[in-house]
């Protein structure tokens, strides 16, 4: 199943799953890992991995007796992309502001 934009933007909304993210762009780590920096319990840790897995963020491997986890860049692509968007639609926007604001005349001012 497709993680959502909706999921993505669910998941990346809660400051502890960003903070994980962060620390998976240096590598694979394990939960208890990724765990270490945060006071919380390894059930909510769990919850967290599992939400960043489900919005497609994540994704893990066994490893012995360990379960790896490793960043799915191509989502935080797929945000960009959609991202780009507004980021384009805006500075279009701010353009033609721009000449506006550029061509108006002084003497026009009230």
């Amino acid at each position: 199943m497709k993680a959502s934009m909706d999921s993505l933007f669910s998941a990346l909304a809660d400051p502890t799953r960003r903070a994980i993210l962060d620390r998976l762009r240096k590598g694979e780590a394990s939960a208890s890992d990724l765990a270490r920096p945060f006071e919380l319990s390894q059930p909510a840790v769990s919850r967290h991995l599992r939400t960043l897995r489900e919005a497609g963020l994540i994704d893990d491997r066994r490893a012995g007796t360990k379960r790896m986890f490793r960043l799915k860049p191509h989502r935080l692509s797929e945000l960009d992309a959609w991202l780009d968007r507004f980021r384009t639609n805006m500075e279009a926007s701010y353009a033609r502001l721009d000449t506006l604001l550029t061509e108006k005349d002084p003497d026009d001012a009230p």
